[in-house]
């Protein structure tokens, strides 16, 4: 990115925060109790920001895709999940932020563009919601919309098993299997025109529902 308004790299303490996090916790528990594989870390930049747009199964998905592309993501999250506990310590060491869900909520698209310029990644389940089979079904604009704004790339992602993680009316996870597949950066849409941005949405939701039927 060659724009000087955005960092290159995320804040240093958040650095710091992410990696203690991820070492101590979430990456033992991807790969020891959901023995997790992760494909595709080769396509994820070293530096520079970008929107990370994945499907979205689990309360899990944001640290456990956070940790597996390398970097902290900032997290555009229903403001229910900062009502958890230990989830949103958790979420917000990875620089999650609260949008009312149903709402077009611009203070968290100013939040995901003031996170871009401070070198973050910033990621959106790109449904928006949770799905049943881990498939995007319907998708929003959001993600492209953010990209178009601030010029920067998107990253698809695949997260394969997390709608599995927990069973209905039990509050333990499930060690079931998980798969992440990382996919190849897409260019931004071009302007901020409906026909572009959808463009650019459909061809993110098929790359990650591709990947995602790859399975394990």
């Amino acid at each position: 990115m060659e724009n000087s308004e955005f960092k290159e790299r995320e804040p240093a303490s958040s650095l710091a925060l992410y990696y203690l996090f991820k070492t101590s916790v979430v990456a033992p528990m991807f790969y020891g109790y959901f023995r997790g594989r992760v494909y595709g870390c080769e396509n994820v930049p070293k530096k520079h920001p970008l929107v990370v747009v994945s499907n979205h199964g689990s309360y899990f998905d944001p640290p456990l895709l956070s940790s597996c592309v390398g970097r902290p993501v900032a997290f555009m999250a229903k403001e229910e999940l900062f009502k958890v506990p230990v989830l949103k310590e958790g979420i917000r060491l990875y620089g999650a932020y609260p949008v009312k869900r149903g709402a077009g909520d611009r203070g968290a698209i100013r939040s995901a563009l003031t996170a871009l310029k401070e070198g973050w990644l910033v990621g959106i389940f790109l449904q928006g919601t949770r799905t049943p089979d881990g498939r995007i079904n319907d998708p929003k604009l959001g993600a492209a919309m953010i990209a178009a704004k601030a010029q920067v790339p998107l990253l698809p992602v695949s997260l394969w098993g997390t709608e599995k993680i927990l069973k209905k009316g039990s509050p333990f996870p499930r060690p079931v299997p998980l798969t992440i597949r990382i996919g190849e950066v897409i260019a931004p849409p071009e302007s901020n025109k409906r026909q572009a941005l959808e463009s650019v949405t459909q061809k993110c939701t098929t790359i990650i529902n591709e990947l995602h039927e790859l399975g394990r």
